[in-house]
């Protein structure tokens, strides 16, 4: 069965995690990724697990793609990324400011090769405005974008979500332009520009917590794990599960009908029906009581238990998972979420899987690829060279 992106070809020259979480999703969906990195070390992002072997951080951002090895400060190589443009659909780029300008891989010099092709951007800022030359790092964007000020308790300081939403959200924002440049250019003929700031993604993503200021022209206060000062919206402790458990789950009732389920299944059989219930003061009046009948109920129970319970009676819950429940949830691995894969050198791995579910695209996932393993493979499959061309093109020295 055919993939939904086959035909597709990616020149791919991100690295780290914004601009690969992007190329990754873009390779599930069958896009033929063409990852090329530097000779000599290649994404740096493979270095951060030392000792010579690609790091777990690279591994899980760039299955299903294939590595050329090109250094672009040389005519051979950057003679090669312009053939590899010719015969491609879209760059991504998630440099520093400047660098592929620097290069003299600017759009302007793209489309001179191929006025097709859709050059794709992840910037911290973006290429214009005042801070447009400043770096940025997943943390920074989460600063800058308002997540940090959405995320905490009102007592402590702004603190940084721990996952890395302001990369990753980043790069799904990108996947989404790049789609849509692909279907523009169907009926123009022509490629564009698509440009992704990590600020810009982070305070898209933050518009619940912002539409408050629209009605009252003041910030939205931290408030921990409460959904809005909502009782019964919080963070309960459950009864351990095992010596290292994260004992925790999250419920939130949302109309009568699941505040009504909610309470007849922790026993609160007096509020069930209450038609005080309804008016969200009250609520908040009693909330002390409301948390701690909660918490009395959920402390005799685990947390996949609760989430159990109260999931089949109709009540948003969920147990706080940390890496291990994730990879052991039966859920998960009923949905593909935890896939098993054979590195070459790190032999049986797993990596997280798909989110994006297609009943005509299945993903097939391939692990992620050595430094230059397929540089030989792409020049011959898709440009066609000879093997003098290759060896031409190895003589050349790294710069």
């Amino acid at each position: 069965m055919g993939k939904a992106l086959d035909g597709v070809r990616v020149i791919d020259l991100t690295q780290f995690e914004a601009g690969t979480s992007c190329t990754q999703v873009l390779g599930w969906l069958g896009a033929d990724v063409i990852k090329v990195e530097e000779p000599t070390h290649g994404d740096p992002g493979r270095s951060l697990a030392g000792g010579g072997v690609d790091s777990f951080y690279f591994i899980v951002f760039n299955s299903n793609k294939r590595s050329v090895a090109l250094d672009l400060k040389s005519e051979s190589g950057k003679k090669t990324f312009f053939d590899l443009v010719r015969h491609g659909d879209v760059v991504t780029e998630n440099l520093a400011p400047g660098v592929l300008e620097r290069l003299g891989l600017s759009y302007e010099e793209l489309k001179k090769v191929n006025p097709r092709i859709v050059l794709a951007r992840i910037k911290g800022f973006g290429t214009w405005g005042p801070n447009a030359g400043y770096k940025s790092f997943d943390m920074i964007a989460q600063a800058v974008g308002g997540a940090m000020c959405a995320t905490g308790f009102p007592e402590n300081p702004p603190t940084r979500p721990g996952i890395t939403v302001g990369d990753s959200g980043t790069g799904l924002h990108l996947v989404v332009g790049i789609l849509a440049a692909l279907m523009q250019r169907q009926s123009t003929g022509e490629g564009q520009e698509v440009e992704v700031s990590m600020q810009d993604a982070i305070m898209s993503m933050s518009r619940t917590w912002i539409n408050s200021y629209y009605s009252s022209g003041k910030s939205t206060p931290r408030s921990g794990n409460q959904r809005g000062g909502m009782p019964g919206s919080n963070v309960f402790a459950c009864k351990p599960g095992g010596p290292d458990d994260y004992a925790f789950v999250h419920c939130s009732g949302g109309n009568m009908g699941m505040w009504n389920a909610l309470f007849k299944t922790i026993g609160r059989d007096d509020l069930v029906g209450d038609a005080r219930m309804q008016d969200q003061a009250f609520r908040l009046e009693h909330s002390e009581e409301i948390d701690a009948s909660i918490s009395a109920w959920t402390a005799q129970r685990t947390k996949h238990e609760v989430m159990q319970e109260l999931g089949s009676a109709g009540v948003p819950c969920g147990a706080c998972m940390d890496a291990e429940d994730l990879h052991k949830d039966p859920h998960l691995l009923a949905r593909d979420m935890v896939v098993p894969l054979r590195h070459p050198v790190r032999g049986d791995i797993q990596t997280p899987g798909c989110p994006i579910k297609m009943s005509a695209s299945p993903v097939e996932f391939r692990p992620a690829p050595l430094l230059g393993q397929h540089t030989e493979e792409v020049c011959h499959e898709v440009l066609g060279y000879s093997d003098a061309d290759l060896a031409l093109l190895r003589r050349e020295p790294v710069t």
